[in-house]
């Protein structure tokens, strides 16, 4: 009777162990929010949903230019001159919504393999306002060698 007890101890123990597959390994990346903010241009700045990593000065500069072809967007950023030698700029653009009060947060891991993105949009409680928005995060981390994944 010991025995099976110790059996079914055992058997629970490994497996409620966790497994690399979960995020008990990951640590947090450090990051500087350069805009959270909302393109007001009903689409106009012909931006699609999408998520981007820029690691060059040419592409960052495209970005801006077609962030600034409605709106002055990157009068708000906290910074607009980047060492891409030392950094990575994630820039994350929602789908266009029919109203405002939506915004996104990302939160940045890393585990052994891989930097991972996890994008979480913040949805309006109660009345919001009757503008079509497109909500967008840009941050900037340090360089890495590993991949970015987003989820």
């Amino acid at each position: 009777m010991k025995k099976h007890l110790l059996i079914v101890l055992l058997s629970i123990f490994v497996f409620s162990c966790s497994s690399d597959d979960d995020n008990s390994n990951s640590r947090v990346i450090e990051s500087t929010l350069i805009a959270k903010d909302n393109l007001y241009g009903a689409g106009d700045e012909g931006i699609t949903e999408q998520n981007l990593i820029i690691s060059n000065q040419t592409t960052w500069n495209n970005l801006i230019t077609q962030l600034n072809s409605v709106n002055n967007v990157s009068d708000n950023f906290t910074e607009t001159d980047i060492n891409f030698s030392e950094y990575t700029i994630i820039a994350v653009f929602d789908e266009i919504k029919a109203n405002g009060g939506y915004s996104l947060e990302l939160n940045i891991t890393s585990n052994s393999e891989n930097i991972i993105v996890n994008i979480n949009e913040i949805v309006p409680e109660g009345n919001v306002t009757t503008v079509i928005t497109q909500p967008f995060n840009i941050t900037k981390i340090q360089n890495s060698a590993l991949p970015i994944i987003f989820e």
